[in-house]
């Protein structure tokens, strides 16, 4: 049986990971922090950034709202407001099938 590394689960992520994992700097997660009511990363005392992962999957949401679909940022913020819950289950959804498709892909390159 192959060797296949768990998948960690972290409990916090600075704002450097976050801003590598949306390859951005770390600006743009400042001013979506600042601009979205949803985001609210816990501060340690150095004063530095932690985010939960539940901040990175909004952090999600609002890039594919305003890099994927178009909105702008104010058209985001309302989006937000009224969908919360419809926007989060989309994004499962789309994760749920990007896993699907990667799975789909190593079965036929195994072939």
């Amino acid at each position: 049986m192959p060797y296949q590394e768990k998948e960690v689960n972290k409990l916090y992520y600075t704002i450097g990971q976050v801003a590598q994992m949306f390859e951005v700097n770390t600006s743009m997660i400042r001013f979506y922090e600042k601009e979205f009511d949803i985001l609210s990363p816990k501060l340690n005392a150095k004063g530095n950034r932690l985010f939960k992962p539940e901040d990175v999957e909004n952090l999600k949401i609002i890039f594919d709202l305003i890099k994927n679909k178009g909105y702008t940022l104010q058209g985001a913020k309302e989006f937000l407001k009224n969908n919360s819950d419809g926007a989060k289950e989309n994004l499962r959804v789309i994760a749920s099938l990007e896993k699907m498709k990667a799975f789909m892909l190593d079965l036929v390159k195994e072939m």
